[in-house]
């Protein structure tokens, strides 16, 4: 998985920490994603944070390498973004 086709793969059970966020409490936050709906990710850690995806931009670890992505890019559910890929 990289930056490019990240937005179409699974990301349930990869590695995440917040970056940045416009709202500054969400800065920081690192656990596991749990669930994700449309325009949210659950990311357990110390505790289970429901992040919307919109404001916040998410490193993911995967295989060793960390990726950045825009919250932004992963709005839309998980089926959904596969859709898009195969549409254009």
């Amino acid at each position: 998985m990289n930056q490019k086709n990240i937005i179409w793969g699974e990301l349930i059970g990869l590695k995440a920490k917040i970056i940045r966020a416009s709202h500054p409490e969400l800065v920081g936050i690192e656990g596991y994603v749990l669930d994700e709906t449309r325009n949210t990710l659950t990311i357990g850690g110390e505790r289970v944070w429901v992040i919307p995806k919109d404001v916040a931009e998410l490193e993911f670890e995967v295989g060793g390498k960390k990726i950045r992505i825009n919250g932004k890019e992963l709005i839309g559910r998980p089926e959904m973004r596969l859709k898009k890929r195969w549409r254009k």
